[in-house]
């Protein structure tokens, strides 16, 4: 193969390049001043086809504006088939919004696979927002990309502890051509402080089993970061309009509910009667004159428990709030996770996973089984697993060897190859004929007796009952016609 190169057209020792309307240098990527200009210069749309244009020229260049679906979303709903042109002061903003976004956007950065990545996530009730970047020379954090999604289906449903564990694993998946398989950790940062341990946690429902095992490809670690601290992913996830949707009507519930309701001391107050009761728990009080002469404490002291904090009055382990054994604060808790009609008396494990989010005591498992298993309402209403069969009364035969029981006397003192009895009883005259026999009798020597022993000396029994034991299955009554034949 003969490649050739035209001198006219060739360029040597450049530090940046153009390519396709984008810049390339060793900085990054940035958009070429011509295209921003076009889009500074780009008339307001006045048909359907003017918007697909404009769509279809920012579409081009998306990876550089944060949020771009949802900044776009409600021109893309215009152009539709099924909606009618219609032009307000939505459609107006988002063209505009986008117009700035792409005038405004950033350098997006090389990832260098020898420096850490850090990702920044974050969910609302609506959408997730994420931002990948690294630490450049100026010691600042550049973005390597953005990502913003909404809920979609079931996920809308998901609690705010599920949303934000969402946001991560959609960010691993997104850009795993980068984070899969590096050497140096990933930094997390989030804003939902018992993501800090999930990692370290022991149960998991199967939506989190499946998460954990995506998440084993990675080698990560998840920091707390306030709110406040994360303005970029947290301005993705919070947008206006990620719900295209009105509200929905709300409807109230029947006044029995709101009784119910009552009844159930709020959260707030419970953690309020944490905070006056830790000084009750004895077996705190270490921990407690630890955390409040922390700066005086030696090395190995501090080692020893850090994983305990203290926040806002309240002592923490690992992330959750430690609830003291005093007075009724843990029963409180559980009735609130199980018993409260907004809990709706979910079972053991569903109810040790809601109340572990936020918080945690010693034996709290054991707590939370003996107290779900002992819960009134869920013993009378919980259907049992298999379908109740209301006793059927024996038919009381009218003549002798009509009908036969039979069952085994099992483990007995072995004499010689016999550690067994097999009991078969005339249900009319009970009549009592007792075979010895050994434990590992098979369906062809039980046919074998039964034809010798019964059969033979009283006739054929109209029917036979037993308790359904392993030697008495199909297979003995197919051994005792293959037996009956041969005879």
């Amino acid at each position: 193969m003969q490649l050739f190169c035209k001198g006219s057209k060739c360029e040597f020792h450049q530090t940046t390049v153009e390519y396709l309307g984008i810049i390339v240098s060793d900085k990054g990527f940035s958009l070429d001043k011509l295209k921003i200009q076009a889009v500074q210069e780009w008339p307001t749309p006045t048909t359907v086809k003017q918007v697909q244009s404009f769509l279809g020229f920012a579409n081009f260049v998306r990876r550089f504006v944060a949020n771009f679906s949802q900044i776009a979303r409600p021109l893309h709903n215009l152009v539709r088939k099924e909606v009618k042109w219609q032009w307000t002061e939505r459609e107006e903003n988002a063209f505009r919004e986008l117009q700035q976004a792409i005038i405004n956007a950033p350098v997006i950065v090389h990832a260098d696979p020898s420096k850490p990545y850090f990702l920044e996530t974050d969910a609302s009730g609506a959408a997730l927002g994420s931002v990948l970047s690294q630490r450049q020379e100026d010691g600042r954090l550049h973005p390597i990309g953005y990502l913003s999604e909404s809920f979609k289906g079931a996920e809308q449903n998901y609690d705010t502890h599920d949303k934000e564990l969402l946001a991560i694993i959609r960010s691993f998946e997104h850009w795993r051509i980068y984070l899969e398989g590096t050497i140096l950790p990933i930094t997390v940062f989030t804003d939902h402080r018992n993501l800090e341990y999930w990692k370290e946690s022991r149960t998991f429902n199967r939506r989190h089993a499946r998460w954990h095992l995506l998440l084993a490809g990675f080698h990560f670690q998840i920091m707390y970061r306030p709110g406040k601290q994360s303005t970029k992913p947290d301005a993705l996830s919070r947008r206006a309009d990620h719900l295209d949707v009105p509200p929905a009507d709300q409807a109230m519930l029947p006044e029995s509910v709101f009784a119910n309701v009552s009844l159930i001391l709020p959260e707030k107050e419970i953690q309020a009667r944490i905070e006056k009761s830790l000084d009750q728990d004895e077996s705190l009080s270490e921990i407690l004159e630890h955390l409040r002469n922390e700066s005086s404490a030696p090395a190995s002291i501090k080692r020893a428990f850090k994983d305990y904090e203290m926040e806002a009055g309240l002592l923490f382990y690992q992330g959750r709030i430690l609830v003291p054994d005093a007075g009724d604060l843990r029963e409180d808790l559980l009735r609130i996770f199980h018993d409260s009609p907004m809990a709706g008396h979910p079972g053991r494990q569903r109810t040790l996973e809601l109340l572990s989010r936020a918080y945690y005591w010693p034996g709290i498992r054991a707590d939370v089984y003996l107290h779900v298993d002992g819960c009134e309402t869920c013993q009378r209403i919980r259907l049992p697993k298999a379908k109740l069969i209301p006793a059927q009364p024996l038919e009381i035969p009218s003549r002798p060897w009509q009908h036969v029981s039979y069952d085994m006397i099992t483990d007995l003192p072995k004499d010689g190859q016999y550690d067994c009895i097999l009991v078969i009883v005339d249900s009319f005259t009970k009549f009592v004929v007792l075979v010895p026999v050994s434990k590992k009798l098979k369906a062809p020597e039980l046919a074998e007796i039964f034809l010798n022993r019964i059969w033979k000396q009283y006739g054929l029994p109209e029917k036979t009952i037993s308790d359904r034991g392993t030697v008495f299955n199909n297979k003995f009554l197919r051994a005792l016609v293959t037996v009956k034949r041969s005879a």
